[in-house]
């Protein structure tokens, strides 16, 4: 037996270090060497990480494939809109619809929702699409990982929802599409915690470059959104994925930007001023007022499903229904809205009408994402931004016109202070901003409504839209790492076995037991620490519950300094990650 494994170890050893063999060519020589190489480097990869440089190769590549997974995003958003509203311009989609058929207007969105129902019925164990949220979460909880399976599902349907009339945007999916892609190379090279949360880091960054034609702002929406830090040893890869991303962007589409302002504006600094700082707060409340919309939309949608028995691939179609019927009057809802949102930042739109358009997208996109129909909100709160900023500017100018610059600096101002308070993010928001427009002479006064909106909005939420979400679901990000840390240990691994010499006696545990004082094996530290305050005790039994034992069974002792240890020594890796 022993004889037969060392001819086997000796046939690998061969495989992986071949022999010179002369009866071989020197190509076929050098083609063994090089697959020796390549085994031996992949081992060493998976077994003791990238080295630096291999890390920023690996981060090139993955901005390389996040930027393709935007542009194949975009491409086949476009297509689909293209083949069902059976337009030449997708830049023109709304003025287009509005010439269909109103029956067509309907069915179309009915349709597409009911493809989508089905698929994430199918392929999501929730039947919900895979956001930002969910990126924000992996990076914080799971080492840099997302849901693969889930998330193909939710990049299709987003797909789907947004070529056949859904009112949501393209960043979200495609986000978490990039997200899958990182998570895929992070498992193959058995990436630790830090080094999966970079190249979750370094895929965001391309896949929102690569949409937005925004390098900069890609590589702090990355840092500021998702790893919710600015550690040096995440930036130069990052901002190697984010470059990447954008050279596939212009490959395709060249360098332009994506909406186009009529002429430089003008700002009137010192009277001017005091108007943006109450721009930002009014596009602060309409923030708040997005934000709970769609989070109204989806509770109540949850209750009235659950209610009339409904299966849970309705939900969508019937979501349909209601946005082809809005389309109908209104088809400015329609997919990413940019054509409207480049009408309200060159001015192009009544006060009546930017107000209007304002509250049917609010109500048009609270129907799609409640409806679970998939998409994102960065796109929606760009657009009710800039109608709230032309709205708000077309009273301001008008009541002082002569102290006035130009209106549409407001709905450029409007367009960041809303899409900061949606996103919590207001460097990378305003840094977007300027990449979307190009406009670089107007800073002070997007800078001014973004940091009034932000603090507003951050007041009347768990911060942003993201976090909100998350803290409904029970994973409480918001707070920082402090208060989410004890989440992350289950009581089984930080306590003391009964076989532990150190275990309280196991009388002692059965009379705290009797007295209903105990821990299930399964909860976290963050169940436990309040038993600790209630109590009092050093320690406190773990057990593991049974539904068919009425007595439980006695695993161990949970120590109240080995819990405190745990969470010291998870305080000291983030701080040392954030600051290294």
């Amino acid at each position: 037996m022993s004889q037969l494994k060392a001819e086997r170890f000796s046939e690998t050893t061969h495989m992986v270090n071949p022999t010179p063999d002369p009866q071989r060519g020197p190509t076929r020589q050098g083609l063994a060497r090089l697959r020796a190489a390549g085994v031996r480097g992949w081992r060493l990869l998976r077994e003791k990480g990238p080295s630096q440089f291999q890390f920023w190769l690996i981060a090139l590549a993955i901005g390389i494939a996040a930027g393709f997974a935007a542009l194949f995003f975009r491409k086949g958003i476009s297509a689909l809109q293209e083949l069902v509203y059976r337009s030449d311009d997708i830049a023109m989609i709304h003025s287009h619809a509005a010439n269909l058929p109103w029956y067509w207007l309907v069915i179309v969105p009915i349709l597409g929702g009911l493809v989508v129902g089905v698929i994430l019925d199918r392929f999501t164990p929730d039947a919900r699409v895979r956001s930002v949220a969910d990126v924000i979460e992996g990076a914080a909880l799971h080492d840099g990982r997302v849901e693969v399976r889930a998330g193909l599902a939710s990049a299709l349907a987003s797909v789907i929802t947004l070529g056949t009339g859904g009112s949501s945007g393209r960043e979200g999916p495609v986000v978490h599409l990039a997200g899958v892609i990182s998570t895929w190379v992070s498992d193959r090279i058995n990436a630790d915690g830090i080094t999966g949360r970079d190249l979750l880091g370094c895929a965001v960054a391309a896949a929102v470059s690569a949409s937005f034609n925004a390098p900069i702002a890609g590589a702090l929406f990355a840092l500021e959104v998702v790893l919710r830090h600015f550690a040096l040893h995440a930036f130069a890869p990052i901002v190697i994925a984010s470059a990447a991303g954008t050279v596939i962007n212009r490959l395709e589409f060249g360098d332009v930007t994506e909406f186009t302002l009529p002429t430089a504006s003008a700002l009137e600094f010192y009277v001017e001023l005091p108007a943006f700082l109450i721009l930002g707060l009014v596009c602060g409340v309409v923030a708040t007022v997005l934000m709970h919309s769609i989070l109204f939309a989806e509770d109540w949608a949850s209750h009235m499903r659950k209610r009339l028995n409904l299966p849970r691939w309705l939900r969508p179609p019937v979501a349909g229904a209601c946005l082809g019927v809005l389309a109908v009057g209104f088809p400015h809802i329609i997919g990413v809205g940019y054509e409207t949102t480049s009408a309200a930042l060159t001015g192009q739109l009544l006060l009546h009408e930017a107000v209007v358009f304002a509250v049917l997208k609010v109500l048009a996109v609270a129907i799609t994402i409640g409806g679970r129909m998939g998409g994102g909100v960065f796109s929606p709160s760009l657009m009710v931004g800039a109608l709230t900023g032309l709205a708000f500017g077309l009273i301001a100018t008008g009541l002082l016109p002569e102290f006035s610059g130009a209106v549409t600096l407001y709905a450029l101002a409007g367009m960041g202070a809303v899409a900061a308070a949606v996103l919590g993010a207001p460097i990378s928001t305003t840094l977007i901003v300027f990449e979307l427009t190009g406009d670089w002479q107007t800073g002070l006064a997007v800078m001014v409504a973004v940091s009034m909106s932000t603090a507003l909005g951050s007041k009347l939420v768990r911060r942003s839209f993201f976090l909100t979400q998350l803290e409904r679901r029970g994973v409480r990000l918001a707070a920082g790492p402090h208060a989410y840390l004890l989440s992350m240990y289950r009581v089984s691994r930080v306590m003391r076995p009964m076989e532990d010499s150190r275990a309280p006696s196991e009388g002692r545990l059965w009379e705290m037991i009797e007295e209903g004082i105990y821990i299930d094996a399964q909860a976290t530290l963050e169940v436990a620490m309040p038993i600790f305050e209630r109590t009092g005790a050093p320690f406190v039994p773990v057990v593991r519950l049974s539904a068919d034992k009425a007595r439980p069974d006695l695993q161990g002792a949970l120590y109240h300094v080995d819990a405190l240890k745990a969470y010291n020594r998870a305080l000291a890796a983030v701080s040392a990650e954030e600051h290294g």
